[in-house]
C-alpha cells in the first residue's frame, strides 16, 4: 500500500509575494473580450444603419401623415384604416396581397418540389453531377434586367421564338401572348421566376441529402427497401428541417419581390395590375408613377404591411414547425 505524502507548499499555493509579484491562489478574473466588439462592430453598424434605421423609421413614419404645410403630424392608425377600406387604395393593397399569394404558391408548389426532384437526382451521383449542378444553378445568378428582357424576347407575339417552337412541334394553336393577358401574365412571370431561381432549393436540398449517413441507406437496403421506400421513409423525415428553411425562405423572398416584375412590367405590373403584388405596390404608392403622385407616410404603410405579413410568416414557421421537426427528432 503506497504511501500518501503531502503536496509541498509552495509561493504560488501560498499567495506569498515573490520578487514584486503578488502569486495569488485565485485565478485571475476574466477580462472582457473586446476583440469580439472589435470584429463585430463594423458589421453591426453597417446592419443598424442600412437595415434597423430604415425599418424603425419606416414603421414610425405609418403612422404620420403629410399636412398642407408639408409638415408631418401623428394621425396613429389612420393611414392603416384608409390603405383598407379607401376607394382608391383598398383595391389595389388586396389585389396585390392576392397576386403576391399566388405568386407564392406557385413557388412552393412548382419551385420546391423540383428543387427536390433535381436534388434527389443529383445525390444519386452518376456522370456529370457536377455540369448539370453548375448548369441548373446558373440562373440564379444573372441579373434581373437580362433575365426579364430575354423572356420578353422569347414570349412577345411579333419577333419571340416561343411560337415558332410550338409550332415545330405541332403545339402551335396553344401560343398565346401570355406576359399580356390578366389571366395568364402572373402565372407565367412566375413561371419565369420559378425557372431563375430554383437552383437555391435545389443545393439546400442537395446538401441536406449527401449529408446522411450511408450506414442508414446501406441498412435499409439489406432489409429490402426500395429506392422509393428509402426518400420518403428515411432520407425525407432527415431533411426536414431544410424542407422547413426552403419553405420560409421562399415566403420571405417572394413576398419581397419586385425587380422581376418591375423589369418586365414596369411599376404599374399591367395589363390592368393583373402583376401587381405588394413590392410594386409600395414602388408606386411611395415615389408615384406617371399621374399618380408618390405618397411616403402612405408607402411607409405599406411597407409596415409587407413587414408584418413576412414576421408573421417567420413567428409561423419558428413556434410550429420548427418545434414539430425537433419534437420528431427527440
Amino acid at each position: 500500500m503506497g504511501v500518501v505524502r503531502p503536496v509541498p507548499a509552495t509561493p504560488a499555493r501560498l499567495g506569498i509575494n515573490v520578487g514584486g509579484v503578488n502569486v495569488s491562489t485565485k485565478s485571475k478574473s476574466r477580462t472582457f473580450p473586446t476583440h469580439i466588439v472589435v470584429f463585430l462592430a463594423p458589421a453591426v453598424i453597417v446592419y443598424t444603419l442600412f437595415m434597423i434605421y430604415p425599418l424603425i423609421d419606416s414603421l414610425r413614419l405609418s403612422f404620420f401623415a403629410t399636412g398642407p404645410d408639408n409638415k408631418e403630424y401623428f394621425v396613429g392608425f389612420q393611414n392603416y384604416v384608409k390603405l383598407f377600406t379607401d376607394s382608391d387604395y383598398a383595391p389595389r393593397f388586396w389585389g396585390a396581397l392576392k397576386n403576391n399569394i399566388v405568386f407564392f404558391l406557385v413557388h412552393m408548389l412548382v419551385q420546391n418540389p423540383i428543387g427536390l426532384l433535381l436534388a434527389a437526382l443529383l445525390a444519386t451521383g452518376g456522370w456529370g453531377r457536377k455540369f448539370y449542378r453548375t448548369v441548373l444553378f446558373m440562373p440564379t445568378v444573372l441579373s434581373f434586367v437580362i433575365i426579364g428582357f430575354i423572356w420578353n424576347l422569347i414570349l412577345s407575339p411579333l419577333w419571340g421564338v416561343a411560337e415558332s417552337i410550338l409550332k415545330a412541334v405541332g403545339l402551335g394553336a396553344l401560343f398565346r401572348p401570355w406576359l399580356g393577358l390578366e389571366s395568364t401574365a402572373l402565372v407565367t412571370i412566375s413561371l419565369i421566376s420559378v425557372w431563375q431561381f430554383v437552383g437555391i432549393p435545389m443545393v439546400l436540398f442537395y446538401a441536406a441529402l449527401i449529408g446522411i449517413p450511408e450506414e442508414l441507406i446501406e441498412a435499409a437496403r439489406v432489409d429490402g427497401a426500395t429506392g422509393w421506400q428509402i426518400f420518403w421513409r428515411i432520407k425525407f423525415p432527415l431533411i426536414l428541417p431544410t424542407v422547413g428553411i426552403v419553405g420560409i425562405l421562399t415566403f420571405v423572398g417572394n413576398f419581397n419581390a419586385f425587380d422581376l416584375i418591375y423589369t418586365i412590367k414596369g411599376a404599374l405590373a399591367g395589363p390592368n395590375f393583373a402583376t401587381d403584388i405588394m413590392g410594386t405596390l409600395f414602388y408606386r404608392t411611395f415615389f408615384g408613377q406617371q399621374l399618380q403622385l408618390g405618397n411616403p407616410t402612405m408607402g411607409a404603410t405599406v411597407a409596415a404591411m409587407m413587414f408584418l405579413i413576412i414576421l408573421s410568416g417567420v413567428l409561423i414557421y419558428m413556434f410550429l414547425w420548427q418545434r414539430r421537426v425537433q419534437t420528431v427528432e427527440m
